[in-house]
C-alpha cells in the first residue's frame, strides 16, 4: 500500500480518545485495481484495518486531499480527486462513501484531465514551500469552479497565502 505523502502529526490522548472530534477516511489499496490515498494533509492517527485497507483520522477543521483511482481489465474506470475540510460542529457537511461523519467539500473533480490539473496545482503550491493543507480554502473553491467551467485557474501565490494566514489569525 502506498504511504501518505505527508507526515502524521501527533495528537494528545484526549483528542484521539474522543471519536466525536475526528473525521475518519477509509481507503483501499489493491495494486492496479483500486488505489486510494491521501495526497496531502496531516492525520492525527492511522489504523491498518487489513492488508488492503487503512483508516486515517483527521482533527476538526483539518484540510486534506484524497485521490481515488480504479481500473478493470479494459483500463481506468474511475479517476477522482476530493479536497475536504474535516467536520466541525454546527456546520453543514457533505457525506462521501469513504468519509465519516462527513466534511466540507472544497473541491471535487473526476476524469483524468481534471485530476491532473488538480495534482499540478498542488505541486505548484508545494514548489512555493507552502503545505497544501495550509492553503486558502477559497483557493480550493476557486480551482473547483474553474475546473467545472473549463477555465484556467489563477495560480496560488505567496502574497495570497500571507493574506490568508493573516485573515485566519484574526479569526475571520
Amino acid at each position: 500500500m502506498r504511504p501518505i505523502r505527508s507526515d502524521t502529526r501527533r495528537a494528545d490522548a484526549e483528542t484521539i480518545g474522543r471519536e466525536g472530534n475526528l473525521t475518519f477516511v477509509d481507503l483501499t489499496w489493491k495494486e492496479g485495481k483500486i488505489e486510494q490515498w491521501v495526497r496531502f494533509g496531516h492525520p492525527v492517527c492511522e489504523e491498518r484495518i487489513d492488508h488492503h485497507r487503512r483508516r486515517f483520522s483527521f482533527a476538526r477543521g483539518a484540510v486534506f486531499g484524497v485521490n481515488r483511482w480504479a481500473a478493470n481489465a479494459y483500463g481506468t474506470v474511475l479517476s477522482r480527486f476530493d479536497i475536504l475540510q474535516a467536520a466541525t460542529p454546527a456546520t453543514p457537511m457533505q457525506t462521501l462513501p469513504y468519509l465519516r461523519p462527513g466534511g466540507t467539500l472544497l473541491l471535487s473533480t473526476h476524469g483524468w484531465p481534471k485530476v491532473e490539473r488538480v495534482l499540478q496545482a498542488i505541486d505548484a503550491i508545494e514548489a512555493l514551500g507552502i503545505d497544501p493543507a495550509d492553503a486558502s480554502l477559497d483557493h480550493w473553491r476557486h480551482l473547483h469552479n474553474r475546473l467545472a467551467t473549463a477555465q484556467p485557474a489563477h495560480p496560488y501565490t505567496r502574497l495570497q497565502h500571507r493574506a490568508w494566514l493573516k485573515r485566519r489569525s484574526l479569526g475571520l
